[in-house]
């Protein structure tokens, strides 16, 4: 990077912190992204780089910064990281290793590993291997964010989201309308299980209201849900996108607890989690 930028391998730069301290002190404007989507749109109107009132719609995931994990399932992981360290050395350690919890109960758990810690730490040869050295030093600082509830993994504002029917994110969703130059026109961030056709009629307001006529809208099977296909007729839009299944073979078209996820090819509830079987009836 520095040689793109001009300097030498050795010249300084600034340090790695300066972006997020400006950020957190200088952006406190949460609409600061808003308004640049809408001086950028307006600059290339004025440019005539956009010729169409055609947008482009589609959407991206963003994972949280935590895990989908409670703190249970982190402490029983670095408990197992930890015994796993320890084989690596001698096996012979299994027959003196305290007798793994099988109650599932929390407290069993946390029971379990600080006996786990003790043991380590009572025997000195094991505690000269820095592999089990960094397991054993990770697993007490679990246990000790475990006993005072401090909760890292938890992200009240994430949601399970599905790419496939095999694959989900526990994170966000990004909601994109962009024109065929790849201008950016308008966004829209969400939980992870949101559904994208639902954001449609937000993303033509905001690209409209950045000063652009929306005449078409070009997306997958997922914006052209019965609500949208009604909605661009009656502001004379030309809806481009294969049909839903939803919109003729849905049992639930009008249920507002369940939406169809067309990339997974299930129903999904409002919490995020995916119905677990497809049947066909009739």
């Amino acid at each position: 990077f520095k040689f793109f930028l001009g300097l030498a391998p050795e010249d300084p730069v600034i340090n790695p912190s300066t972006l997020t301290k400006f950020r957190k002190l200088r952006l406190k404007d949460t609409d600061i992204l808003t308004k640049l989507v809408n001086l950028s749109v307006g600059y290339a109107i004025k440019r005539n780089v956009i010729k169409t009132g055609t947008i482009i719609v589609d959407s991206t995931h963003s994972k949280s910064r935590y895990n989908l994990k409670s703190q249970r399932e982190i402490l029983v992981d670095s408990s197992k990281n930890l015994r796993k360290a320890i084989y690596r050395i001698d096996e012979g350690h299994k027959e003196k290793m305290p007798e793994k919890t099988t109650s599932g109960m929390y407290e069993d758990q946390i029971g379990y590993a600080s006996k786990l810690v003790e043991f380590v730490k009572n025997e000195e040869n094991l505690l000269l291997n820095p592999t089990v050295k960094e397991a054993l030093n990770y697993l007490e600082e679990v246990i000790i964010d475990n006993k005072e509830h401090l909760q890292y993994s938890a992200d009240t504002d994430a949601r399970i989201g599905h790419k496939t029917a095999d694959t989900a994110f526990f994170g966000y969703k990004t909601h994109l309308a962009l024109t065929p130059e790849r201008i950016i026109t308008a966004y829209a961030v969400t939980s992870g299980e949101k559904h994208d056709g639902k954001e449609l009629p937000g993303l033509i307001q905001l690209t409209e209201e950045n000063g652009i006529k929306v005449d078409v809208v070009v997306g997958d099977a997922a914006y052209s849900e019965s609500g949208n296909i009604l909605m661009a007729k009656e502001r004379n839009i030309k809806l481009v996108a294969k049909l839903s299944e939803t919109v003729t073979h849905s049992p639930n078209k009008n249920s507002t607890r369940f939406l169809f996820n067309k990339d997974a090819g299930m129903y999904v509830c409002q919490a995020g989690h995916m119905s677990i079987r497809k049947t066909i009836t009739g």
